[in-house]
């Protein structure tokens, strides 16, 4: 008798024992994963007038050593920035500046060759350009850019943020209802925004400047840059 109450306490006390141990690793139970969640992406874009114009205007000279080579750029470029910093309307500011020898057959140097450039920058195209006319007595005009500022990004992005969730919950709700739901709960979602330039074909300036009266405008013609505003993330489909 007391052999079988001691084989039964036993029993009983294994199932505790077990129990009280820690759960593995392998027997945790992982959480199950949440049904009728949609991904999607959406978003708005409108194309928008470049609004900024950088004008590269440069000075290239020969020397036979470089401290006159030195000189000489430096003076072509503070003449040029001088006179720009008198037009209120343009940003001026210095640009690349280098300085290279120049080597023989023998490979010893024949002499230095130095370029020296100033940028200039302004939201009055008109503005920029008869300053960069003007400034075609002292250097050559090198490139023109054109860009979208980004004050000017951030407003069009800010009209365009309400189109881009509505975009969003427009998909959101035709989804829904061709899986079989009747509505939906957003999970998560993010807004950004972004901006491009439109690819336009650039004149040689180089050799415009060259050929062109001192006192001749630039001619410039900004292009456009498209903003996009980019919805993305996940909603929860409900009965």
């Amino acid at each position: 008798m007391r052999k079988t109450i001691a084989a039964l306490s036993f029993a009983a006390a294994l199932p505790l024992a077990l129990a009280a141990q820690p759960a593995s690793a392998d027997t945790v139970l992982t959480q199950p994963v949440p049904s009728g969640v949609l991904s999607l992406s959406a978003q708005a874009s409108r194309e928008v007038a470049q609004d900024t114009v950088e004008i590269t205007l440069f000075y290239e000279q020969e020397a036979s050593d470089p401290s006159s080579l030195t000189s000489t750029l430096n003076k072509h470029a503070e003449t040029a920035l001088a006179q720009a910093k008198r037009v209120s309307e343009v940003q001026a500011r210095t640009g690349t500046f280098s300085i290279y020898p120049m080597t023989d057959r023998d490979g010893k140097i024949s002499a230095w060759r130095g370029r020296t450039e100033i940028v200039l920058k302004s939201h009055d195209f008109g503005a920029a350009s008869r300053l960069a006319g003007e400034l075609t007595s002292v250097m050559q005009v090198g490139s023109v850019a054109f860009s979208l500022s980004p004050e000017a990004q951030r407003t069009v992005a800010q009209s365009l943020a309400g189109q881009a969730i509505q975009n969003f919950r427009d998909q959101a709700q035709t989804a829904a209802k061709a899986f079989g739901y009747a509505a939906f709960t957003i999970r998560e979602v993010d807004v950004n925004s972004n901006s491009g330039s439109q690819p336009r074909p650039m004149f040689a300036m180089r050799a415009m400047a060259a050929e062109a009266k001192a006192a001749a405008p630039v001619p410039v013609e900004g292009g456009t840059s498209t903003v996009t505003v980019n919805v993305s993330g996940s909603v929860q489909m409900t009965r």
